[in-house]
């Protein structure tokens, strides 16, 4: 059975309204590089891309937009992208998301609230900055691949 590797490389597809709008947000917002982009060129079933990132990193996300049928971003307060900054979130770096078109917002989950700072991209979709740090190294409380989440099955049951 196929195991993505630590090293594979994860795109965030999501549909946008606005490419500027969301360009803007996430470079001089957060700062992140445009490491890819297409106008579509026009034609029917064509799509403008804007892809962003960090050079070298093993992740990018990207926006999408066919202006002939455009796809309205339907996001719930739960679709979170969370950035793990292991330092409190500096004021300047919410001011500059917000001055870029980001909204702050109250999260529904207390969690982010105290470790974090919600904001609301242009498109409607929910970035976390989180003063904590991540690991998927597992813990001991985190069940591995080979290990089962839940109790054993029925079939797994002794017999009467």
């Amino acid at each position: 059975m196929y195991v993505p590797e630590a090293h594979t490389h994860i795109r965030i597809a999501r549909p946008s309204r606005d490419l500027r709008a969301a360009e803007r947000f996430w470079t001089k917002g957060l700062g992140l590089s445009v490491v890819y982009r297409d106008d579509g060129g026009g034609e029917p079933g064509a799509h403008a891309l804007l892809m962003l990132g960090r050079p070298g990193a093993a992740w990018h996300l990207e926006l999408v937009h066919e202006a002939a049928r455009p796809v309205t971003p339907r996001p719930t307060e739960e679709d979170l992208l969370v950035v793990y900054l292991e330092e409190p979130v500096p004021a300047e770096l919410v001011a500059r998301l917000e001055a870029h078109g980001g909204r702050r917002v109250t999260s529904p989950n207390p969690y982010w609230n105290t470790w974090g700072v919600t904001v609301e991209a242009p498109d409607g979709y929910r970035l976390v900055l989180c003063e904590r740090s991540w690991s998927n190294t597992p813990t001991s409380n985190t069940p591995t691949s080979n290990t089962p989440t839940s109790d054993a099955s029925a079939s797994d049951a002794p017999a009467d």
